[in-house]
């Protein structure tokens, strides 16, 4: 209870709709297109009920001790029915904001790749980059190019996750990955290499990751953007050269 004897203070819908119209005006002040302002902003709250659906999830999955076997069985019914109810509004509260099909429903479209994608991909690759090598003069000036073709390949729901599975990658690969920037990154011998550009861009890391799980369906969103095939040819042939 609070000093006034009410319950726990909550926000109620509309101070909650007055945060987010708040925020999506500062971003447009900022540059930002309502549009892409209110996409951030529904990610932002399906990926806070999925943390929520996660931790109560895994909050219950006993009951509380010496109160029998009754209590113990309605109390998990409860439970269940509060983290399936959590795990509806989350997948809803997604679908709403990629516009892609629930789980379970029809095949998600390969639609446009919106700005707003490339930028957040932009922010997902540039830390994982550093982790494993330096800032390089050499950058191609390709970011936009490659990140779109590269997203090309993914459906909108999982470009919604898409910073999460790259961390994936390169936290399963590290080893791989750190001999590949060693040997043909900025600071090697191949350092200036054509066929090893790309690797002095943070966009490498996104490039790799496809090269690894989804090569040809990289290779046809690359041609069709009439990006430097020889690019690809030497992520290629780094990426599969032996340990």
């Amino acid at each position: 209870m609070n000093a006034a004897g009410e319950g726990p203070q909550q926000l109620d819908a509309v101070s909650v709709l007055n945060a987010k119209t708040t925020l999506v005006q500062l971003l447009e002040r900022a540059g930002v297109r309502p549009a892409d302002a209110e996409e951030l902003i529904g990610l932002v709250e399906a990926g806070a009920v999925a943390v929520a659906h996660r931790e109560t999830v895994e909050d219950t999955t006993a009951a509380p001790e010496g109160k029998g076997e009754l209590y113990a069985a309605g109390w998990l019914d409860g439970a269940r029915a509060v983290t399936d109810g959590l795990g509806e509004i989350a997948e809803r509260t997604l679908h709403r904001v990629v516009g892609s099909a629930p789980a379970g429903g029809a095949p998600d479209e390969r639609r446009y790749v919106s700005r707003m994608e490339v930028e957040r991909a932009k922010v997902a690759v540039r830390p994982l980059y550093l982790a494993f090598t330096t800032e390089s003069d050499l950058d191609p000036e390709v970011s936009e190019q490659v990140l779109t073709a590269v997203l090309g390949t993914l459906g909108a729901r999982q470009r919604a996750g898409y910073a999460g599975r790259l961390a994936r990658f390169a936290s399963d690969h590290r080893a791989h990955l750190e001999r590949l920037y060693a040997g043909y990154g900025p600071g090697s011998p191949t350092a200036i290499h054509g066929r090893y550009s790309l690797l002095h861009s943070p966009t490498s890391v996104a490039v790799l990751e496809r090269l690894a799980v989804a090569p040809a369906a990289l290779r046809e969103k690359w041609d069709a953007a009439e990006l430097p095939p020889a690019w690809l040819d030497g992520l290629t042939t780094a990426w599969g050269a032996p340990a």
